[in-house]
């Protein structure tokens, strides 16, 4: 016990000693801890590519996952110019942003601005209607985002205030509510008399699509790190795939809701932050017998739709839902980077970094370019960015072929209809470029 007693003293008066002599400086160069990135070589392939041809589609009702609904390559000029801008309603701020993707049919193009204000726009630029979305009692500025789809001649409106709505595409009349557990920033998918969704909470729903009546549901584990992203179940004729922010996948019959199968999506592209988020922020995209889907921290897959079986696995994030064409899918990964992949082994043809940072100086490196799609139209592949540019690259290569001014950046995913390419700006903007 004597000789504990002798050792404590020492080591306290050691320190003492070093604390009354002052700080000992190390000599050496002062590097930031963080440092830039070390900045490696991508690849860089071209290889042919053969597109679908061009359809000039009057319609875009929803996301891309759903083959029934997605336009493989709908016709735009190699040059688009912007044709004209309509405002929607408020645009974005510090504490609200816009988060939906337009969608068109019969001559109109609904959006939803940061404060819940759904609005119906026509094809030459013109405001038709326009609803306040926010429930009585609640501020329009207390949530944002939300999705929306068409279909069975309505428009369904989900909302960050946990509502999913039936509205009447030509009025905006509301013809149905369902209160959700949870937001409502997942978007819909319609098929048969069924109306598919996420809400917030994880659980996944189907309802019917004349009454609003809860026809089944499924839940997933919960997690804390869901994203503010309108991804949207993939639907066919025998499945429903919903995909959660606890990385889950779960498939079930679509008419009745038994689940079928489920898998997880886990990892994350190591030494970055944003990839402690393992939500699902590229959409399930069914092509065949396979299903794409990406996170948020660095994993895309390809999974058997029958089985579940994953086929591939690759160290890719994807901020939108994976564009496939031509036996290859294309994507901006978490990265920020745009890729093209083969789609039967996952891997990389080509990839091209595209502005990242706003600021360039590590110390001011917080806010980052988004960057929205790809879409593949008019034989080039597009991407509508928040720094203000609307870029084409040449699919086979990846060059960038064309940079167009879009005023006060991007805000959703572009789509493409009627030979015109929509996209919202964080303006609170609708542009046409024709």
């Amino acid at each position: 016990m004597k000789h504990t007693n002798w050792m404590l003293a020492a080591i306290a008066a050691t320190t003492l000693s070093a604390c009354a002599g002052g700080e000992v400086l190390l000599t050496g160069e002062r590097e930031e801890l963080r440092g830039q990135e070390t900045v490696t070589e991508l690849p860089s392939e071209t290889r042919a590519i053969r597109l679908a041809g061009q359809t000039s589609n009057a319609s875009w009702t929803h996301r891309i996952g759903t083959p029934k609904y997605r336009v493989s390559h709908p016709a735009l000029s190699a040059a688009p110019t912007l044709a004209w801008s309509s405002v929607i309603g408020e645009g974005e701020k510090r504490s609200q942003r816009i988060a939906t993707d337009p969608v068109i049919a019969d001559g109109r193009i609904f959006t939803i601005d940061s404060t819940a204000t759904l609005t119906a726009t026509s094809t030459a630029g013109a405001r038709l209607w326009s609803v306040d979305m926010t429930p009585s009692g609640d501020k329009s500025n207390e949530a944002s985002g939300g999705g929306l789809a068409l279909g069975n001649g309505k428009l369904f409106v989900t909302t960050g205030f946990g509502r999913l709505m039936a509205v009447e595409p030509a009025s905006g009349e509301v013809l149905w509510e369902q209160r959700l557990g949870g937001v409502g920033n997942g978007a819909p998918t319609v098929f048969g008399n069924l109306v598919y969704l996420v809400s917030g909470d994880n659980l996944a729903w189907a309802l019917n699509t004349d009454t609003g009546r809860i026809e089944w549901q499924l839940s997933s584990s919960p997690d804390v790190t869901n994203l503010q992203v309108p991804s949207a179940p993939a639907v066919t004729d025998k499945f429903a795939i919903f995909a959660f922010g606890s990385g889950e996948i779960q498939t079930a019959f679509r008419k009745g809701g038994l689940r079928f199968w489920d898998a997880g999506i886990q990892g994350q592209r190591t030494g970055r932050a944003l990839s402690t988020i393992g939500d699902i922020s590229g959409d399930p995209v069914v092509v065949g017998k396979s299903v794409y889907v990406a996170n948020h921290s660095g994993r895309l897959v390809s999974l058997d739709i029958d089985t579940g079986k994953r086929n591939w696995t690759v160290e890719e994030g994807a901020l939108s839902p994976v564009w496939p064409a031509g036996g290859s899918l294309f994507l901006v990964n978490e990265q920020n980077q745009l890729v093209r992949l083969d789609a039967a082994t996952g891997e990389t043809i080509w990839a091209k970094r595209l502005p990242d940072f706003v600021k360039d100086k590590p110390r001011r490196q917080v806010r980052r370019h988004a960057h929205y799609g790809p879409v593949i139209a008019g034989g080039r592949l597009v991407l509508a960015s928040s720094d203000g540019v609307l870029r084409s690259f040449d699919p086979a290569s990846g060059e960038l072929l064309r940079s167009t001014a879009l005023p006060d950046g991007a805000a959703s995913n572009p789509i493409v209809a009627g030979n015109t390419l929509y996209v919202v700006n964080k303006k609170g903007e609708l542009l046409a470029f024709r």
